[in-house]
């Protein structure tokens, strides 16, 4: 192909793409340019097909920091482990292009997307998806439809179509929304705190009768309403189809030809041995649904197979393994889905909107700051919280910024094998843990307090998963947030929903099982307050779907969030503190006073500390102290010290007539001169550049001397000997 260039301007994005010009030999490539971000996006394909029941796709995304005109930071000066936010992004991009593959497409595909240069207001998630999405359209891939990615923000009540990144440190929303043409593909929501100038009402705490969530008066947390959430994807939706349009017309005339990709798995084989396994199985498969554990189930179905594989072998009807296993998945997938739908049953017996049911154990960890067990039917997480310094927060850079930010509330996700009953080790963590982590992080952090001092460390240890340990951590995490008596406005609770659609009947499922993710056609994870979400997560299976059934889908999950919270209400009744949990005092001084607090040279505060054994966090600005220790007697008188050094009254200062002579006493010698005791008690400053030739040595502790005052600005007065000539 020779050089071309094309312009597309869509959705307030001027986009620019490269084509026939550089890696040449992908199957796909192109430059990207959006201002000054220019991204090389590669499309490349394995020869040969693999024997696998997934479709082999792998997207990497890498920023350079030569894009920013930087040198990486660290000891190695290259790019080694990718940071959190590009494996997030290659993620994002991966559940973006990954349903426009063909079903049983099996062929090995490596997208890369690096980042060349990059502009500090460019958002370079829906940069990297636009990317990937023309080379996809211009390769030899069997790809024949584009996708388009909106990010919609909020500012006063405004909403912001694809904002620049300085707008969006201000948006109280962030709402990321990918789909093809009329089609949603994939949904991500997270409310942002924002500054508040209304002081809400302080929770009774006799209806609580335990810890309650502090009341962070300066910030609102910006829940979204169900109904305002659909009006916003409703409108995103037509931009997306607008973008995609565009796309299509300007790209898919440019593709190269596709060759003939022969099926790993002929269909008409499949057919005939998914019949096959229909009539003589199907009674076992059907087994394994009525309501077993997810292990009973697996050990089923891995009986199945093997019946199957002897069954075939007898009658000398070779089949490949995987074609077997896919023949069973289809008649699972199929037997399911008919029981949900026509019987309106699920495989433990369960309606389709209940929650399975639900334990909470809060602080059972002796030595943690705080921590809550959090079991719903096969899923149960553990976390704990660390409370630490503001300095031993995590510190991360991002590509276009020169300086390092501190993290300060982080949530770690951990994800072991022997969770899911796999004999592995436990290695580091996944792109999956990571972005489950994040998710988390995202529905919790709007109740976390914007100007937190402290350093919070939120681990979740996934012990037990069938459906949703990201929402388990949601639950877990939010009370675990209260039992270490953190900073937290309300109390989270997350549920996972699904769907199984077949041409114009479908059902909702509230808080869905692993089988039914599996089998589902919709994975759609929801978190929030009381008052309204906080995170969302959407993975869409199929087309198409009905934004009817979408604002069902969330008001169903509402219900479900609310019956959470109301059982996270109950254990948070009854949680006893923590005998680890440092205690600390909260209070203010006048502002003013902060410096007499720290002492010359920090002398009075370091006194303060070792005296007291605690700890002490001073806000210069606002007057804020926290004192924090173990020992709580110490703690309370560590207060009184610092609020009588706050009240104390200043003696007054002694006038002193500029040009007149007193006399006083030497008090100290030290290298740059001396300090005298004047008249009144106050001590002053005779510096050696004024001792008019005199030697230090001449002088001792106690020893009186004549000087003259030669200026005084409040408390500091200049000194010189009565010979001195300026």
């Amino acid at each position: 192909m020779q050089e071309k260039i094309i312009e597309i301007d869509v959705n307030g994005l001027k986009e620019s793409y490269t084509l026939g010009k550089v890696a040449r030999q992908s199957n796909g490539s192109l430059l990207y340019r959006q201002e000054k971000t220019v991204i090389l996006a590669t499309v490349v394909m394995e020869e040969e097909a693999v024997h696998e029941p997934f479709l082999p796709l792998t997207v990497q995304y890498i920023e350079k920091a030569y894009a920013a005109a930087k040198i990486p930071g660290g000891f190695i000066k290259r790019e080694s482990k990718p940071s959190d936010f590009e494996t997030l992004t290659a993620r994002i991009v991966d559940r973006s292009v990954r349903p426009l593959f063909p079903e049983d497409f099996a062929y090995p595909v490596v997208i890369t997307l690096l980042v060349l240069s990059a502009d500090s207001e460019t958002d370079l998630q829906v940069a990297a998806l636009h990317a990937a999405n023309a080379a996809l359209l211009i390769s030899d891939l069997p790809i024949d439809r584009s996708i388009a990615a909106v990010r919609i923000g909020r500012r006063n009540g405004e909403r912001l179509l694809n904002p620049s990144r300085s707008a969006m440190e201000e948006s109280e929303l962030d709402l990321l929304l990918v789909g093809s043409d009329e089609e949603l593909l994939m949904i991500e929501m997270a409310a942002k705190a924002t500054e508040s100038t209304e002081i809400a009402e302080l929770p009774d705490p006799e209806l609580l009768m335990g810890p309650m969530p502090v009341l962070l008066p300066h910030q609102e947390s910006n829940e979204l309403s169900e109904e305002r959430l659909v009006e916003l994807i409703t409108e995103a939706k037509e931009e997306i189809a607008v973008a995609c349009r565009h796309y299509e017309e300007a790209l898919l005339p440019l593709k190269k030809a596709v060759p003939d990709l022969s099926p790993m798995i002929d269909p008409e084989s499949l057919k005939e041995l998914t019949a096959l396994v229909r009539d003589r199985f199907g009674g076992e498969i059907q087994s394994a649904l009525e309501g077993l554990s997810k292990t009973e189930r697996g050990d089923i179905i891995d009986r199945v197979m093997q019946q199957v594989e002897a069954f075939l072998q007898e009658a000398g009807m070779h089949r490949d393994p995987l074609e077997i296993y896919r023949a069973i998945e289809a008649v699972k997938r199929e037997k399911l889905r008919r029981q949900i739908l026509e019987e309106r049953r699920r495989a433990d017996g369960r309606a389709l909107d209940e929650v399975r049911p639900i334990s909470i154990e809060t602080n059972l960890l002796p030595g943690v700051h705080g921590s809550c067990l959090f079991t719903r039917g096969e899923t149960q997480a553990l976390a704990t919280v660390t409370l630490g310094e503001g300095k031993e927060g995590q510190l991360y850079e991002l590509l276009t910024e020169r300086g390092p930010r501190t993290e300060r509330f982080m949530v770690h996700y951990n994800f072991p094998p022997f969770c899911v009953g796999e004999a592995r080790p436990i290695g580091a963590p996944s792109r999956r843990e990571l972005g489950h982590g994040n998710l988390a992080k995202r529905a919790l952090e709007p109740v976390i307090d914007r100007e937190l001092s402290r350093t919070i460390r939120l681990v979740s240890e996934i012990l037990e998963s069938n459906g949703s340990s990201s929402m388990a951590t949601v639950c877990a995490g939010s009370l675990a947030l209260v039992s270490a008596e953190a900073e937290i406005s309300d109390l989270v609770a997350g549920v996972a929903m699904g769907l199984i659609k077949e041409e114009e009947r479908y059902a909702i499922l509230t808080d869905i099982m692993g089988l039914e993710d599996h089998d589902g056609d919709m994975d759609f994870k929801v978190a929030g307050t009381r008052k309204g979400i906080t995170a969302m997560q959407m993975d869409i299976k199929l087309g198409g779907l009905d934004l009817k059934i979408l604002e069902e889908a969330l008001l169903q999950a509402r219900t479900a969030r609310l019956h959470i919270l109301d059982l996270m209400e109950e254990a948070q009744r009854h949680i006893v503190p923590s005998a680890a949990l440092p205690i600390s005092e909260h209070f203010h001084i006048d502002p003013s006073r902060i410096v007499h607090i720290i002492g010359k040279a920090g002398s009075t505060i370091r006194e303060i500390i070792e005296r007291f054994e605690v700890k002490i966090d001073l806000d210069r600005e606002k007057g804020g102290v926290k004192v924090t220790g173990h020992d709580r007697e110490k703690v309370k008188a560590a207060r009184e010290h610092i609020e009588g050094i706050a009240t104390r009254e200043e003696p007054s200062i002694p006038q002193y007539h500029i040009g007149e002579t007193y006399r006083g006493t030497v008090k100290r010698v030290v290298d740059y001169g001396l300090f005298v005791e004047m008249p009144g008690g106050h001590d002053a400053l005779l510096h050696v550049s004024k001792m008019a030739g005199h030697r230090l040595d001449e002088y001792a502790p106690g020893q009186e001397i004549e000087v003259k005052v030669l200026d005084q600005k409040g408390r500091k007065v200049e000194l010189a000997l009565p010979e001195y000539q300026a």
